[in-house]
This record gives structure tokens, C-alpha cells and sequence, in this order.
């Protein structure tokens, strides 16, 4: 798993990303962005403008919920790669109990983290909850070929879910991108898909030593 490149100071670098698994990372943030600027133009008025991203409001109507099944399964292929990594265990309780700790950077008194810390993982789990959320109720909602089949006030139940899932789903990918900036060199992992070594041993000291230690076996 480690990588012969170097940074630009001669550090050697770690891979903490394939490309495979940016680019499935990237496609589902394409989405992301396509679905909720299309979304939000068909939620209020106020907002209609936004349609002109996927060329008005006809076209809006049409490719957001094709948009959305291509996020779906390429979010879906997401959490089967990353799944066994977002597992929570006794690491992740105690970093849970010393969130002051993680408030104020004193990483040095943390418990050693694997991959994902406790905040990623439960992130992890919010999002998984809110995509099904999209999909069940976007599947009652698609006029054009399933809504005719519930009874309208299922339908207008779907809605309200669709509605609430797309807020929950908004403010998650904020806080991600959020904790991607404040975190300095998590962009550049999803980017680049490599980290230094300092910065794996600083921030997820458990995965840093795992992959280490599968790099001299």
C-alpha cells in the first residue's frame, strides 16, 4: 500500500485512496451537486433559477431522478468498499467520550484511530440512512413511471421524506466538507490519493501503523 512518490520536501508518501476509489468518490459528489441544485430549483420558487444547471425547468424534472439512481448506486459501491472501515469499536467510544479533546486538537490524548475516526463513521451511517431515504420515497414520487400507483397520500407522505432526507443529506455533506478543510491534507488524499507520512501517523495513527506493517510483510 505505500507509494514511492514523494512530496514536494522529499517526504515520502502513503496511498490512502486508489483511484478507483476517487473516482467512485467524485462521481457521487458530481451527483451530489447536480441532484441538489435541481432539487432545491423544484423545492421553492425562490429557487427556480438554479434549473438552468441541467438546462431549465423541463429538463430538470426529466434528469433529476436519473441523476439520482446513478448517485445511489455509485454511493452504494462506496459504502461496500468502505464498510468494514466504519465499523464502530471500543477506540471509537472513548474518542466519542474525549470529543473536547477532538474540539481543540489535542489529538495527542486521543485514542489511536483506524481509518475513519467515530465523527466519520457516524457520518458514514447518516448518509447511508439518508440515500435510502431518497430512493424509496424518489421512487414513489417519479410521476412519470411509479406514482401512479400509490394512493395520494402515500405520495405526499414520500414527499414530506423526500424533502426531509434531502435536508438531512445537505447538511451532512457540509459537515464533510466542512471537517475536510479543517483537517489540513484530507483534500489532497481525495485528490491525489496520497497523505505524508506524518500526517497518517498525526490523524489515524491505528491505519498509519496497519498499513506499515502490510508494507513489510
Amino acid at each position: 500500500m505505500s507509494s514511492p512518490n514523494r512530496d514536494k520536501d522529499g517526504n515520502p508518501l502513503i496511498q490512502r485512496y486508489t483511484p478507483n476509489e476517487r473516482s467512485n468518490h467524485w462521481i457521487t459528489a458530481i451527483c451530489f451537486i447536480l441532484l441538489a441544485v435541481s432539487g432545491l430549483a423544484m423545492f421553492h420558487p425562490a429557487m427556480a433559477w438554479m434549473a438552468v444547471f441541467l438546462g431549465g425547468g423541463q429538463w430538470t424534472r426529466i434528469l433529476h431522478p436519473f441523476i439520482g439512481l446513478v448517485m445511489f448506486v455509485s454511493f452504494a459501491v462506496l459504502v461496500l468498499r468502505f464498510w468494514h472501515h466504519n465499523r464502530m469499536d471500543a477506540a471509537d467510544k472513548q474518542w466519542l467520550n474525549q470529543i473536547g479533546d477532538v474540539l481543540n486538537n489535542r489529538e495527542d490524548k486521543l485514542p489511536k484511530i483506524g481509518m475513519y475516526n467515530a465523527g466519520q463513521k457516524i457520518l458514514f451511517f447518516v448518509l447511508i440512512a439518508s440515500m435510502c431515504g431518497l430512493l424509496l420515497s424518489g421512487i414513489v414520487i417519479w410521476r412519470a413511471y411509479f406514482a401512479f400507483y400509490f394512493p395520494i397520500e402515500i405520495v405526499r407522505l414520500a414527499a414530506l421524506l423526500h424533502a426531509f432526507s434531502a435536508f438531512v443529506l445537505i447538511c451532512s455533506i457540509i459537515v464533510h466538507i466542512y471537517a475536510a478543510f479543517w483537517v489540513k491534507g484530507s483534500i489532497g488524499a481525495m485528490v491525489r490519493g496520497t497523505v505524508t507520512y506524518g500526517w497518517a501517523r498525526k490523524h489515524h495513527p491505528r491505519w498509519f501503523e496497519e498499513v506499515v506493517r502490510k508494507s513489510r510483510d
